[in-house]
């Protein structure tokens, strides 16, 4: 059987296997975003505290995959739950980051003249500097969302959903009839679901973000 067959005979699976996996990774990515820019509006003003954000992020991303969910298994067992804390955690990094750089990289001139037409400092930060920063949080997300894509797949050995399972089942039953297809076509499936959301958030950018600020 030819990987054609292969994924033809299976379509409704994969497909279902795709969906989730797409699921997963888009979720996890809007959670972090909502963590990571509450963090960055935290402390983007303090050098200490940012510098103290960005640390604590990067050591997350340092911890590989099946290390944190060898971690996670045990506490929150196997399955969705897990994925989930696996897949925020690894994500927060390019957003907090971004989130802080966005704000910081917002001329203190244009807040200050929304103070003085009368803006509450609540109203300075959504309104306007939010605002400015969210091409730099919108690449932050698009960053954190292609490498979810990739860890999607490793957190299929805690029971995960989406195409790791494929991957998984695939080189377990390395020599056996459709071993090489089946790792393939999940491989192959996630390059292309990446594809597909990266040029989501193209359209994204091309619609939230002004040509000006763009150009």
């Amino acid at each position: 059987m030819n990987i054609l067959e292969y994924v033809s005979d299976r379509w409704d699976r994969l497909s279902l296997q795709a969906l989730l996996h797409v699921s997963a990774v888009v979720q996890c990515t809007i959670l972090a975003a909502i963590i990571g820019v509450l963090i960055g509006v935290a402390v983007y003003r303090s050098p200490v505290g940012s510098a103290l954000a960005t640390a604590l992020a990067s050591t997350i991303l340092t911890v590989p995959s099946f290390a944190l969910l060898g971690l996670l298994i045990p506490v929150l067992g196997l399955g969705a739950d897990t994925t989930v804390v696996a897949l925020v955690l690894y994500a927060l990094l390019p957003i907090v980051r971004n989130t802080i750089v966005g704000l910081g990289g917002v001329d203190p001139a244009i807040s200050d003249a929304a103070k003085g037409i009368g803006m509450s400092r609540f109203g300075v930060l959504t309104r306007v500097e939010l605002r400015l920063a969210w091409p730099a949080i919108l690449a932050g997300m698009r960053v954190a969302t292609q490498m979810l894509m990739g860890i999607a797949v490793i957190a299929a050995y805690a029971k995960g959903p989406g195409l790791g399972s494929e991957v998984f089942s695939g080189l377990s039953n390395a020599g056996s009839a459709n071993s090489l297809n089946q790792a393939i076509t999940g491989t192959v499936g996630v390059v292309i679901l990446a594809l597909l959301l990266d040029g989501v958030y193209v359209l994204i950018n091309r619609l939230t973000v002004s040509r000006g600020v763009r150009g």
